[in-house]
């Protein structure tokens, strides 16, 4: 599946420093969310549909992906 990204409104999160150590992330058409590489703003994106999205933040919260 290809999606045009190119009206795509990017942010990052308002914790996130001044650096572009980050992921940016875009709300898109059909509630598909949008991940990239702050620092390569024109390089590949991940997209996630609404439900896969839902998911990851749920995981996020949980701690999920924290190292042990």
């Amino acid at each position: 599946m290809s999606i045009d990204l190119s009206g795509a409104q990017w942010f990052k999160s308002s914790r996130s420093s001044s650096g572009k150590e980050c992921v940016e992330v875009a709300h898109l058409d059909e509630g598909l969310v949008g991940v990239r590489d702050s620092k390569n703003p024109t390089g590949p994106a991940l997209v996630f549909t609404p439900g896969e999205w839902d998911v990851f933040l749920a995981g996020a919260r949980n701690g999920e992906f924290d190292r042990s």
